[in-house]
């Protein structure tokens, strides 16, 4: 059920979100979490798509905040959208269209939608703010999620976020590893269990994945991190290949269709592995289910990024 209320009111919202579910029979209970989604208008869908994907295992109430690229030339209003049921998933969505003078004023629009008592994440599935901790939105949250790979330089966000890191900030550039540092770690359990001396990522030129994977391996196994965008399968986008030099030989995973990366590794035969591209929904139910600071990734991109062919911070 979609419910339009134009020119409306946070507290209008808020009492026919009440009415909703008095009359419907939607519920609040079992919320776990309120999803905040930063965005433009026009945006919208493809992020309601996924958190509604991920509500089936994060319920949750999800609050849009589109607005307008007008300026304060437009009229100052604010039009809103509930949807439950079906065209929410497990959650409840409110689609805020916040214009001119209106859209200033983001907490004040915000707050009296959020759940109580229940953890705030933020999420710019689009561009974000360069200090997302200390913007309107971002200061409500536990958890901030960006995405470097659709900002206009990807690599240079990335150095913005490490200069601005704050706890609770994460990346979907980095939610985007967790298959690929699976399988490394996998690789390197098992024996021969040599050092590993060197070190080659390859990616496309616009992939902080690949640059956010290089940092991880340097920090982890402090040898040196070439970065390089050969593309032999001819992909051009994303990560390519990884090659860990040990004194028995290389181990190489590269991917060698969308959805196969190929392992080689001396005396061994090739083995094809499962590793898809991960979805905007994987990306963000992955994120969802710890709504606390990952240190992990703090500690890569404070530490991690450096020239390639340098040691780690």
């Amino acid at each position: 059920m979609i419910v339009e209320l134009p020119d409306t009111t946070t507290s209008a919202i808020s009492r026919e979100l009440v009415k909703v579910r008095q009359e419907g029979g939607a519920v609040a209970l079992g919320r776990v979490l309120t999803l905040v989604i930063a965005t433009s208008h026009g945006a919208e869908e493809e992020a309601i798509l996924a958190a509604n994907d991920a509500s089936r295992e994060h319920p949750m109430r999800v609050v849009v905040l589109s607005t307008s690229e007008g300026g304060k030339s437009e009229r100052s209003r604010l039009d809103a959208q509930i949807r439950v049921g079906g065209d929410a998933g497990a959650s409840e969505v409110v689609v805020l269209r916040a214009y001119g003078e209106a859209a200033d004023h983001e907490e004040g629009l915000i707050t009296g939608l959020l759940l109580a008592d229940a953890p705030i994440v933020a999420w710019w599935p689009g561009e974000a703010p360069a200090k997302v901790s200390q913007s309107a939105v971002g200061r409500m949250a536990q958890l901030r999620i960006t995405d470097a790979a659709v900002q206009k330089e990807p690599r240079a966000f990335l150095h913005e976020l490490a200069s601005n890191y704050e706890p609770g900030d994460t990346d979907f550039a980095w939610t985007r590893l967790t298959l690929w540092r699976a399988q490394l770690a996998a690789v390197l359990d098992q024996p021969p269990f040599e050092p590993v001396v060197a070190v080659e990522v390859a990616g496309a030129p616009d992939s902080p994945s690949t640059v956010l994977l290089a940092a991880w391996l340097q920090l982890q196994l402090r040898v040196p991190v070439n970065q390089s965008s050969v593309d032999p399968a001819g992909l051009g986008a994303g990560i390519f290949s990884v090659r860990l030099e040990r004194a028995s030989g290389v181990v190489e995973l590269h991917r060698s269709q969308p959805e196969i990366v190929t392992l080689n590794q001396p005396g061994q035969p090739q083995h094809d592995l499962t590793l898809p591209r991960r979805s905007l929904r994987d990306c963000l139910t992955e994120e969802l289910r710890r709504v606390e600071p990952d240190d992990l990734y703090g500690e890569v991109i404070r530490h991690g990024l450096s020239v390639p062919g340098e040691e780690p911070q």
